[in-house]
């Protein structure tokens, strides 16, 4: 495994470091002012060896690709035949508890399933794959577009289908199965839960409730309390429906640049989509596999519609109530839902693409673009990471949701990453358990996929902030004798030091 580090570049900017921890922290690295220009090749070394523009102290580790994958006979992964970069199409990711494995969907059209990486002995082996007849309408024995995954409460795997196959939620049962010895790895479909586009899955804090999205263009957001804790097999289901709005719920909610044509924030409600035995309120029903019933049941109750909805992530709030975030990709925007208990919420607009960027700091040129997958820090901090590059000549970015008071609402999105992949986007971004200044992210579908024989293909990095320069910070008080300007102090080692000292403290 090689291991790089960017370069040190020091700015003369502000930083302070928050407080509270689960609640956002100030700006703790030298943002990006552009998005990285795209390789124009497949294999090039930047694809390589720094597939990403990341602010000075960032390293990155390869860990794996498909490429190192099918050179070892030990190993084993999913390339479905005949469909090119999207034959593998590694997807979201989950760890386990311990930080040691990491489990790879592949969002393929057909013939998906699930992999599982080693951390320790450098090794993938594929747990379960379609035998690929849903390309001829028969899902009876295959998967499509596995991409959410979410690791459970009582250490299960669940994952689900996105644009292909037919929205399904399975649960793995044994995740941790020793496929090597023999082992079988039980796949069951949770019947309980409403067949939709998934995208986004995630538990609350205490695991009483899983949260999940229908990645339409009128797609709405819902919760799934299951009637006995950590059984997903039979439950309730919710749908969000924001008071105010009285729009149609089956149109597509909105188009760049008027996000919000209809009001869609301000306080909503839970709605019932079933009884708490799983027994549908409405006509439609919501676990149709055909029709993918989930969204017409939320039409049927005034579900509120978002524009492609896809990640989820579950934090806490300055208040102590918990939040939902998630992102509307073709809104360019990221919405909060504070809890407020009795089946009501407050929907928020946290960020979107006319929100200040780098706010203090030297500006960028970059925008967001599709904001896609959500990832969040040990200390609250939220992370937005783009479904694929701007252009053909400009990067993807992953950027900051800088939330200092969190109160839902960004004051700034702040330039992070930017990955230079020729065909590629940056995906299953998630922190790692145990490993708090570590995190991961896939390079899912590079134009690399394709070259069988000698291609990178979808690989997956981990991602360091241990040596993280922050900017420099002002001393008050201070001036230069000469010219009566205030002297910038560099207190780069004290505040990188807080922030890493804080979030190793916070996990």
């Amino acid at each position: 495994m090689k291991r790089f580090t960017a370069k040190t570049v020091v700015g003369c900017v502000a930083l302070s470091i928050g407080q509270n921890a689960l609640a956002g922290t100030d700006l703790f690295f030298n943002p990006l002012t552009q998005s990285a220009a795209v390789t124009q090749v497949p294999n090039h070394v930047n694809e390589l060896n720094s597939p990403w523009q990341v602010p000075a102290g960032v390293s990155y580790t390869n860990l794996t690709s498909l490429h190192e994958i099918e050179a070892d006979s030990d190993q084993s992964s999913v390339r479905v035949p005949g469909l090119g970069n999207g034959a593998s199409m590694t997807d979201m990711s989950a760890f386990d508890p311990s930080g040691r494995f990491i489990f790879l969907p592949h969002e393929t059209q057909f013939g998906a399933g699930l992999s599982r990486y080693d951390m320790e002995t450098d090794k993938v082996i594929n747990l379960f794959k379609g035998d690929m007849n849903g390309a001829h309408g028969d899902w009876s024995g295959d998967f499509g577009a596995l991409d959410p995954a979410t690791w459970t409460p009582v250490n299960t795997l669940l994952v689900g289908e996105e644009w292909s196959g037919q929205g399904r939620l399975f649960e793995v049962v044994n995740p941790m199965a020793d496929v090597a010895s023999g082992e079988e790895v039980i796949v069951r479909e949770l019947n309980s839960v409403p067949n939709v586009s998934h995208e986004g899955l995630r538990f609350n804090h205490d695991g009483s409730a899983l949260y999940f999205v229908d990645e339409d263009r009128s797609g709405s957001v819902y919760k799934f309390v299951p009637s006995v804790k950590g059984d997903y097999s039979k439950g309730q289901s919710f749908v969000l429906s924001v008071d105010g709005f009285n729009g149609d719920p089956a149109a597509n909610a909105g188009k760049f640049p008027n996000n919000n044509p209809v009001e869609r924030t301000g306080l909503a409600t839970w709605v019932a989509l079933t009884d708490a035995d799983g027994v549908a309120l409405t006509t439609a029903d919501p676990f149709d596999n055909e029709t993918r019933g989930g969204r017409a049941a939320a039409n049927e109750v005034d579900g509120t519609p978002f524009r492609r909805p896809e990640d989820v992530e579950v934090g806490y709030l300055h208040n102590g109530n918990e939040v939902l975030y998630f992102t509307a990709t073709e809104e360019l925007a990221v919405y909060s839902v504070e809890e407020l208990g009795n089946g009501k919420a407050m929907v928020r607009l946290a960020v979107d693409e006319f929100s200040p960027k780098n706010l203090g700091y030297a500006a960028t040129t970059g925008h967001l673009t599709s904001p896609d997958n959500l990832a969040q820090d040990a200390l609250g901090n939220i992370y937005v990471i783009e479904d694929w590059p701007n252009d053909d000549n400009r990067g993807g970015d992953i950027w900051l949701l800088r939330d200092t008071d969190s109160d839902g609402v960004a004051e700034s999105l702040d330039h992070f990453m930017s990955l230079q992949v020729k065909g590629a986007e940056n995906t299953g971004m998630i922190f790692r358990p145990g490993h708090p200044t570590q995190f991961i992210v896939n390079v899912q579908h590079p134009d690399s996929t394709a070259d069988e024989m000698n291609g990178m293909g979808d690989a997956t990095w981990l991602i360091d902030l241990q040596d993280v320069v922050a900017p420099p910070c002002k001393k008050n008080g201070e001036h230069d004798d000469r010219d009566g300007e205030r002297k910038i102090k560099t207190c780069n080692d004290e505040n990188s030091s807080k922030f890493i000292k804080r979030l190793s403290r916070a996990q």
